[in-house]
């Protein structure tokens, strides 16, 4: 049991993938693009509460309908006033929570976007919660991501509902296991002006199949021989390198660890690689975790310039 949750808190972090083939073309990421199709008439049926007043805005606890079922719990986070503001959407590493953002989202509040954070199929109470830990039947668990994916683009519809938003000034912020979304986010819709990704993988099969960690090595010793082989080869249709090479003309913003305790520098040029321009690339003294305060500076600086955010103290002067 141990060893199970040790290797779902890496696999969570991270967003799933599998082995990179030797070419994947653009019609095999648009036939994968399809699986997270769904219909965007259907009613949000939104439930407001209003949990929070702060200086220049207000946090919101929320729930709107997912189209694979059940409410999906998210935080609205909106500057006071009327509008029209930016609207950015977040996406939290995968083994934490929605709140990873709230304090990002009230200093873009108090620049002028209203943000929105959900949360996973993994963090929500039953009888809607579903946790990704089938190694022995990867189509279940696929169907869970599509589903955060899915989660994740009604999201943006939510945001874009709103009369005091611009629906031409939206962009995607990702972490982790929120980066492996954004790159197919990137691709599949359209309607974000740019996107950040933040330390992603491009193969998690760096760390599923061949990290040196000695949790993960530990982890394979305990898995039946082949079982994580064939996971990785039938979740890997939607393997962030597979999209993020078709982002254009969405301009990304990529930040890395050079302390990264998931991956190494050989997974990260292969990203880099793959990922279309134009693109910025920027790399910190730093864990996974991507504490450095430059890496908030630097996405508040690109957001400021790409969806037109007044650009404030990220600490406000409270003398």
């Amino acid at each position: 049991m141990k060893s199970l949750a040790y290797s779902l808190a890496f696999f969570l972090i991270l967003g799933f993938a599998a082995p990179q083939s030797d070419k994947k073309t653009t019609a095999d990421s648009q036939a994968a693009a399809r699986w997270f199709d769904y219909d965007p008439k259907q009613p949000l049926n939104i439930h407001d509460k209003l949990i929070e007043q702060f200086d220049g805005g207000t946090l919101h606890d929320i729930t709107y309908a997912s189209p694979k079922g059940g409410p999906v719990d998210a935080y609205l986070v909106v500057q006071t006033g009327k509008g029209p503001f930016a609207a950015i959407l977040f996406g939290h590493w995968g083994n934490g929570t929605r709140a990873e953002f709230i304090p990002e989202a009230k200093i873009y509040a108090r620049a002028g976007a209203a943000s929105l954070i959900p949360d996973y199929p993994w963090d929500r109470p039953a009888p809607w919660h579903k946790t990704p830990d089938h190694f022995d039947k990867p189509d279940i668990d696929r169907e869970i991501y599509i589903q955060a994916m899915v989660d994740l683009r009604r999201g943006i519809d939510l945001l874009l509902a709103r009369p005091d938003v611009d629906p031409k000034r939206l962009a995607y912020v990702g972490h982790s296991y929120g980066a492996q979304w954004g790159s197919i986010l990137s691709v599949v819709d359209k309607r974000m002006k740019t996107s950040v990704l933040m330390a992603g993988v491009a193969e998690c099969s760096d760390i599923m199949l061949r990290s040196d960690d000695p949790g993960m090595v530990d982890f394979r010793k305990t898995q039946p021989a082949g079982q994580l082989e064939k996971y990785c080869q039938i979740t890997g249709d939607i393997d962030a390198i597979h999209f993020v090479g078709h982002a254009a003309p969405i301009p990304l913003l990529l930040q890395f660890a050079n302390f990264e305790q998931y991956s190494d520098k050989t997974s990260m040029g292969h990203y880099v690689a793959a990922a279309s321009d134009p693109k910025k690339v920027l790399y910190y003294d730093t864990g996974h975790d991507l504490n450095d305060p430059k890496a908030l500076e630097d996405r508040y600086d690109w957001l400021a310039k790409y969806i037109d955010l007044k650009r404030e103290p990220i600490v406000p002067d409270i003398r």
